[in-house]
Parts: structure tokens; sequence; C-alpha cells
């Protein structure tokens, strides 16, 4: 392979932005994605004319619910931009699709300048109805999907039961202790006490996770993230004309999109994911490795996915992510490698994949005030669990 040619090396993320992160918010859910995307265009210097792409993961879902209630074309109509392309869809390689789409339309030669978003309102749905988000709640989308048909009609009645499979696995496998599960939580809400838009900013203690109540064993309820609304956004630009906008650009090193196993929870390695191909994928496109990576923005919509997606990416051994975070100093703001580094989801808020990639780039970019970590230009956004798996390694150009 001529990695010099990979096309996602042809992009750099040029610009970003972010609404209010509510619990609940007041703001529509345009207001929110209208508000991501003006930040978005204007951070990176450009005018909305200058966007001739739109993508975003997935798109109107199941008629604009909670879990996506914008898609590309609303908020093309309601911009009033004229593009050559835009596209969203529910499956690849899970939240981080819209970038990966994005990025392949600049490198097809489509677009000069993507903007890409992701908006969830789940905060304000739960309000009037608390099953909303519920694996068990009927609809269309989930009954006729390949995925869910399985799962439904035998009562699974949220994703923790089944990423608790995952943790008693790991569990079993490597010896790994709620304690060390626990330390993912306590970091996160360390560092979303640092950042102002966090849903959760108040001292979290171990003794406070560990009396948690379980919800589905090992799982406790700070092993999950946190509903919100939010929305946000990123500008993808051609390389060689992402230089005369306003930030340095920071370049699509290498993606991982790969899925090399059976699509079903049960079938994939339960201690690995489909995160070991999408890893395997991205580290197969750069010359860099784990010993470069300065960050890492790791999927924890349970926690118990980004033990796995550390091990995944090689930033430890297999089966040694619980002595990894131990005790929390490797992975703090001013550790070896600091992970989550905004609060992650499991304090700062569900922002669903595109708020990992928000946050490596204003770690590299050194914008991310109190919670900045050491200066760094390489850094990773990781999301997805299950058969969904999708990561970016982000490299800053001077």
């Amino acid at each position: 392979m001529n990695i010099e040619r990979i096309g996602e090396k042809q992009v750099a993320i040029t610009g970003i932005g972010q609404s209010e992160v509510g619990r609940p918010s007041a703001l529509s859910a345009m207001q929110l994605t209208v508000d991501a995307a003006l930040e978005a265009i204007e951070d990176a210097g450009l005018k909305k004319s200058d966007i001739d792409g739109v993508a975003c993961w997935p798109g109107d879902n199941n008629n604009g619910s909670a879990f996506s209630p914008v898609g590309p074309n609303a908020l093309i109509s309601t911009l009033g931009l004229n593009v050559n392309w835009f596209g969203g869809g529910y499956e690849g390689p899970g939240p981080l699709a819209g970038v990966i789409n994005g990025a392949m339309a600049i490198a097809a030669g489509l677009c000069d300048h993507v903007l890409v978003f992701r908006t969830i309102t789940e905060a304000t749905q739960r309000q009037t109805d608390k099953t909303a988000t519920a694996l068990s709640n009927k609809t269309v989308g989930r009954d006729t999907s390949f995925f869910w048909q399985w799962y439904t009609p035998y009562n699974v009645q949220s994703a923790i039961n089944l990423a608790a499979l995952y943790a008693q696995r790991h569990s079993y496998e490597y010896g790994t202790r709620s304690e060390q599960l626990g330390q993912i939580a306590l970091t996160c809400r360390a560092n979303a006490a640092l950042n102002p838009k966090a849903v959760f900013r108040e001292p979290l203690s171990m003794e406070d996770y560990l009396s948690s109540r379980l919800i589905s064993t090992p799982l406790r309820l700070f092993d999950c993230d946190v509903h919100c609304d939010a929305s946000t956004a990123i500008v993808l630009s051609r390389k060689d004309i992402a230089k005369d906008c306003r930030n340095p650009p920071i370049t699509l090193e290498a993606i991982g999109s790969a899925l090399n196993q059976p699509w079903s929870w049960e079938q994939i390695d339960l201690t690995g994911m489909a995160a070991i191909d999408a890893a395997s994928m991205m580290w197969a496109r750069t010359d860099l490795g784990p010993a470069d990576v300065g960050s890492a923005q790791l999927y924890d919509g349970f926690s118990i996915f980004t033990m796995i997606w550390l091990e995944a990416l090689g930033l430890c051994g297999r089966g040694e992510s619980g002595e990894f975070v131990e005790g929390g100093s490797r992975i703090a703001l001013n550790g070896q490698l600091p992970i989550n580094t905004n609060g992650g989801q499991l304090s700062g808020g569900r922002t669903h994949g595109l708020g990992y990639v928000h946050e490596a780039c204003a770690q590299l970019w050194g914008r991310a005030g109190a919670r900045q970590s050491h200066a760094h230009d390489v850094a990773i956004a990781a999301s997805g669990g299950g058969p969904l798996a999708g990561s970016l390694l982000l490299v800053k150009n001077r």
C-alpha cells in the first residue's frame, strides 16, 4: 500500500462547533444544529457559500426521533446551502460514519468543504417517555432490522444488557475488577469538572461509584453514559486548500472502519468487539503507532467499551486495560495518555461520536481551557460498540 496516496490523508479538519449541551435544552433540535454548524463554519474562517457537502450519522432516523432528529436535507434547507453531495446512513462504522463518508466525498473530488454534524435530543424525549430509548420499545426500524430482531423478542431491555456480556467476559478472561471499571467513570468525572458544558461536574469518588446501584451485572449506574440534548459539527476540507483556513489543518492521517467478523453481538469476540478490526485497519494506513498518540477520546457509552478500545488500539496490551487504568494516573489530564478529556459521555454528555472528534481537535489546537492536557500533535477519536466501530488518527499540521 502506498501510504502517502491514501485518500483520507488529502482531507483535514478545519473548524469545529458545538451547541449548548442541555439535560434537557430549551432549544429545538434544529436550533442546536444550526448553532453548532454556524460555529464550525465560522471557526474554519469560511462562509456558508463555501460549504458544498453535508454529512451526518445516521440522518433522519425513525421519522426524526430524538436519536437523530435532524438530517442533511433539513439542515441544507435551513441554512440555504448549495451542495454537490450530501449523505447520512444508519449502518457503517457507527457514529463516525459521517466523518468517514464526508472525507471520502472530498477524496473523490465531489466537494471542497463538507459540514459534518451529529444532533441528539434524547434528554427532552425522556422527559415525556422514559422508555423512548429502550431497546424493548418496538419500532419498525428495530423490529425489521437484521440486528435487533434477534434481541427484542428475548426481552433485551437495554444496550447495557449486551455491554454487560463484554464486561463479564473481560473479568473472566483477565480478572478485570469493578474498581478498574470505576476508574473510567472517575476520570471522566474529574475531566468534566473542568468542562463548563458537561452535564455532571460534581465530584465522584470510588465509594460513590461502588455504592451506586447495579444495572446489569457487573455494570453500575455510573458505568452508563448520560442522555443530553446537543449538536456537534466539524468542517472537513481538501488538504491543499485547508492551509488557507483559519486554523492549522488537522489531517485525517488514517481511518479505521473494517468489520471482519459476523455482524452480531454474540458472535464477535466478547473481549474485543469490532474495535479490533477498525484499529487494525487504521494502523495499517499510517507509519505512526500507538507510542505517538498524545491523547485519546474513546467511546464510553459504557465504561467497558473504553477499556476494550484501549486494548484494540494497542494503547495497552490485550487484557491489560484494567491494570493500565487502575489508580487513574496514566489516563489523567497530566498522565501518560489522557483520555476523554471533556468528560466523555459518562459525565460530559452523550454527544454520540462527533463529540470525541470535537474534543480531539480542541486538544490538538490547545483550545481546551482548564482541561487542556500536554501539548501534542497526534490524537485518536474512536467510537462505537459491539459490531459498530470507527476510529480516526488525527495529526495537527504546523
